[in-house]
């Protein structure tokens, strides 16, 4: 959400930061239609105020006598109030359409974030760690994991495409990796550990920025509700509506839960493997802190969720998304990128990203400084820390061996019972 005082010192700025995005300038509609808002809500406040006047003036003109006063007050009071419905429908209506408007305006990027339409301007800041060399040809995990317990073909017979069942070795690697993320982020890197709803109504998806821009993105249940795409969605949103104590902050938050995108427009990407499901796993993190503190804040992030990856031993690279390649809500955002030896490229396991005060705008969550009687939006961030799914694609392909067995990374030995090695299923 946008602050409309901000666009109307500086709709140049605005224009100019859209721009950066890709963006037609939109000030001048904006201001128009705040210009008409304001105008409906300036003549509504003064016939209330004539109506609230007439009325205690015609009590006056009764004691008084004035029969003639009192019938020409209570005829204009009549008037009145059967023309103000229709006054406040319109004032309604307006800055409803109006909050639509800035509703639908992606987040603002940060000064330093560089300028490009998409992904081939996004700036590599470092590597990680370096590809393993192969004394064979690395496979696909989708070619040697239905072997280990992936299985594509009895998750699509019952629900389509996109699924997958994972079984005996291959589930509790899985329950590994999210256990060790979960307690690396909620132990050593001090996040919360919460274990939140995975149904929502439609607010706490305004609230974040997913609707109204990305229905078709989410699942909707038959009762109204909506399953979440990303924990980042109900973590945040525990600071909806609050101000929130100066001293309680940063408050940082992780969930384990399962996610659930629809995919849309996505048909032919990653269609095949565990790379792109319908639902899947993550260890989402999110920070709620002032706005002095969130660049620290989301560095802090960044790292907790390199040291997963760095944990595990997997090659990545820290990547700054350029203007035009970041989420809708993000002001500013780190990518990180795991190796893919079948694939031989990065892709990318975690986005992390400042969201400045934008959400916290539309879920109006708030702090008031320490000597200042107003209080100021907070700041949101989140992130991935990491992607489940994903990052048990990275240990099958980066820890397969020539006989088609994977090889369990030694960090999450107390989780795997004593197994050691993931091997081909009779």
């Amino acid at each position: 959400m946008h602050d409309i005082r901000a666009i109307r010192d500086n709709p140049a700025a605005f224009d100019a930061a859209l721009a950066r995005r890709g963006l037609p300038p939109q000030s001048s509609e904006i201001l128009a239609l705040d210009e008409k808002r304001r105008a409906i809500a300036t003549a509504l406040q003064i016939n209330q105020a004539r109506r609230n006047e007439a009325s205690k003036a015609i009590g006056q003109a009764m004691a008084a006598s004035d029969a003639t006063t009192a019938d020409a007050l209570k005829a204009e009071v009549a008037s009145l109030k059967e023309s103000l419905p229709a006054m406040e429908q319109e004032d309604r209506d307006t800055s409803a359409a109006l909050d639509a408007m800035l509703l639908a305006i992606p987040n603002l990027p940060a000064d330093d974030v560089p300028e490009g339409a998409d992904e081939a301007a996004n700036v590599e800041v470092l590597r990680w760690g370096a590809p393993r060399a192969f004394d064979f040809t690395p496979q696909d995990h989708a070619d040697f994991g239905p072997a280990l317990g992936l299985d594509f073909e009895s998750a699509a017979a019952m629900s389509g495409a996109r699924f997958a069942a994972l079984r005996g070795g291959m589930a509790r690697l899985h329950r590994a990796l999210a256990q060790f993320m979960l307690d690396r982020q909620s132990g050593e890197n001090g996040y919360e550990e919460v274990n939140p709803p995975l149904l929502v109504r439609d607010d706490a998806l305004y609230g974040t920025g997913q609707l109204p821009k990305f229905a078709e993105d989410l699942f909707h249940t038959t009762d109204g509700r909506w399953l979440i795409p990303t924990a980042e969605v109900t973590l945040t949103n525990l600071v909806r509506d609050q101000i929130v104590p100066l001293d309680g902050l940063p408050l940082r938050f992780t969930a384990l839960t399962p996610c659930f995108r629809s995919e849309a427009g996505s048909a032919g990407r990653d269609t095949r493997g565990f790379i792109r499901q319908h639902q899947f796993e993550k260890v989402e993190l999110v920070a709620i802190c002032s706005p002095d503190d969130s660049p620290a804040e989301h560095e802090r992030m960044v790292a907790a969720a390199e040291g997963i990856l760095q944990a595990l031993d997997l090659p990545y690279r820290k990547m700054l998304l350029c203007s035009g390649d970041m989420g809708f809500s993000a002001a500013k955002t780190f990518d990180l990128e795991v190796w893919l030896p079948s694939q031989q490229t990065y892709r990318e396991i975690s986005s992390i990203s400042n969201c400045g005060d934008f959400q916290a705008r539309r879920m109006n969550a708030r702090f008031k400084p320490e000597g200042e009687k107003a209080t100021r939006f907070l700041h949101t961030l989140n992130g991935s820390g990491l992607a489940v799914g994903r990052t048990l694609v990275a240990v099958l392909e980066n820890y397969q061996q020539a006989d088609a067995s994977v090889i369990i990374p030694d960090v999450l030995a107390p989780y795997m019972g004593g197994v050691t090695r993931l091997e081909p299923r009779p």
